[in-house]
Formats: structure tokens, sequence, C-alpha cells
């Protein structure tokens, strides 16, 4: 085999385990993970970089928000970001939780996936948690519903067949260059990347209905000698919901802090101080210049991940 590269768009209804795959199969958190609906709201981009015995390959994969019908203009703006991931690829996956039962969001979802030419792979995910006479009836009705490429069980979060899905994918893409250097992760800025951190962190210690109403933005990004400085915001729509997620006595936002550092430490290799505060901006998910602050490609500052190896003794957090 030559050497092969190609943009693959990662698709599926939210909860399938897009993210999931995408951070295994690139080897770095680059999409932030919870059991949530909406959890990615926009397209990310992880590049993989393998070699085989016959050749080499670098697959460009783009993680895309859970296909849904929008009833919000943010709701709106993440089918946009699926409907760009359907134009000029290579290569589509459709993630699907083989766990949930089929239902009309996979039928739409199905639709979404027939409306392009594009080859397209089933990844059936999750197939950990689901008995193997089970999964041959679910293979055999996506099968007959449309024209797959190829149908490939796999479990993202254990790793079970995701080196044969990638070898699979290799094999199915042109022959082509290298796009970007070997070591190229993600475009993504870092300045993007905590603040989903954060976000995650948050979405992980609230109740079900702060995920689709928070947003964070890292309005001050600075390395200071060893020191990675981040002043973060925290956007909900209602005081309640702020009431929620600072918790008694500040409890709540100063462990989604503490750990949202840890992992920025970690990611990014450099020790953090980090201030968190919570804000209510009601009906921000309707307001488009606000929605605009949250695209990362509109972001400028803290584009490169930081290296530090220094040791800091500075790592508190405010929880206001």
């Amino acid at each position: 085999m030559a050497f092969r590269s190609g943009f693959v768009s990662i698709l599926g209804r939210p909860n399938a385990g897009k993210s999931t795959l995408l951070n295994r199969i690139v080897g770095m958190k680059v999409a932030i993970v919870s059991d949530k609906p909406q959890t990615t709201r926009q397209m990310l981009q992880g590049v993989a970089n393998r070699e085989f015995p016959d050749g080499g390959a670098q697959i460009v994969f783009l993680d895309t928000p859970g296909i849904h019908k929008g009833d919000s203009r943010m709701n709106r703006r993440m089918m946009e970001e699926v409907e760009e991931a359907l134009a000029d690829r290579d290569l589509l996956l459709l993630v699907v939780d083989a766990s949930a039962p089929f239902g009309p969001g996979d039928a739409y979802a199905l639709e979404v996936v027939k409306r392009t030419k594009t080859p397209c792979f089933l990844v059936l995910n999750k197939v950990d948690l689901v008995d193997k006479p089970k999964l041959l009836p679910l293979l055999d009705r996506y099968n007959k519903m449309h024209d797959f490429a190829e149908l490939v069980p796999i479990s993202a979060r254990t790793g079970n067949n995701v080196d044969h899905l990638v070898e699979t994918i290799a094999k199915h893409l042109p022959e082509g260059p290298e796009y970007f250097p070997k070591g190229h992760v993600t475009d993504l800025p870092a300045r993007f990347l905590a603040a989903e951190i954060i976000r995650e962190k948050a979405i992980l210690l609230t109740h079900q209905e702060l995920p689709y109403s928070t947003a964070v933005i890292v309005d001050h990004y600075e390395q200071r000698g060893p020191i990675l400085r981040l002043h973060a915001l925290i956007f909900v729509e209602k005081e309640g919901q702020k009431g929620i997620l600072i918790g008694a006595h500040g409890e709540r936002l100063k462990t989604v802090a503490t750990r949202a550092r840890e992992e920025i430490e970690k990611i990014f290799n450099t020790r953090v101080y980090l201030e968190v505060f919570v804000k209510v901006r009601s009906g921000w998910r309707e307001n488009g210049r606000f929605l605009e602050g949250l695209n990362w490609r509109n972001m400028v500052g803290g584009e490169d991940l930081p290296h530090a190896s220094h040791e800091a003794n500075e790592n508190e957090e405010s929880t206001q």
C-alpha cells in the first residue's frame, strides 16, 4: 500500500461515542466526553498518522455534533456543522450505539448520510455492552437500509477492533500527501481546549438541565514563566442554574475548577493557575454574536500548546 491520506467525517446520533472514538484513534483528548447530549457543539479536527507493513497513512478526522433536529439557534448551528462535514470528504463514518434500540433518531441520522454520495462505513460502537447474537440482526437491518462500504463493530471505550477500523479506513483512502507534519494532532486553539475541559467538568458535576445551558469562554490566557494563567467564565441562562453550578459554599464550582485544572496540566504539560467565575446570560443560545464568540475558529491567543516541565506552587481556583 502506497502512502494514503484523506479527510474522514465522524457522524452519528448524540451519545453514540464519536468523541471517544476520535480521542482513542489520535491518542489525545481532542474532544470532551460525557453521557449528556450536545456535548460536542462544533466540528473538531484530529489527525492520525499510521505506518503499515505495506505503506503509511495520514487520516484527518472531523468529529461532529450529534445529529438531531435543532430547536434553538445554537442547535441549528450545530446541524450546519454536520452538513459541512458531509461536503468534500473522502469517507464518512456513521457511528451507531449498538446497545440502544433502533429508533426514529437512528432513521433520521441515516437519512442525513444518504444525502451524500460519499462512501460511508457503518461503525457499530459499544459492542462490549451487547451479546454477540444481538449484533447480527442490527447489522443486517442497517445493511438492508443503505449500501455501506464497510460494516465494522468496535468498542471505542475499550479499543476493541479500533486498530482494524483505522487500517480499513486507510485502505479506502486515495494515495496522497501528508497534509500536516508528523506530531500534529489538531488545529484547535489551546484556549478552546481549556474552555472545553472546564465545560466537561461542569457537565459531569451538574444536573440534567445545565449541560444545554452552559457555555465556557477563557477570556484570559497567559503563559507566565512556568505557569499558565487562565481566567474562565462559565455562562448559564438562569440565576437558579448559577446556584446549582456554584453549589453550597461554592463547593461544586471548586470541584469543577480543581478537576479541570488537573486535566489541563496533564494535557498541556505545564502548571496551571485557574480562576473560574459563573455569569448569567439569558438567552445566549439564541444570540448569534455570542455564539460566534464560542466558535474556536474565531479565537485568538494561546494557539500553541505549552510544553513547560517546570514545577510551580500556584494552583488555586476561584469559586466566585
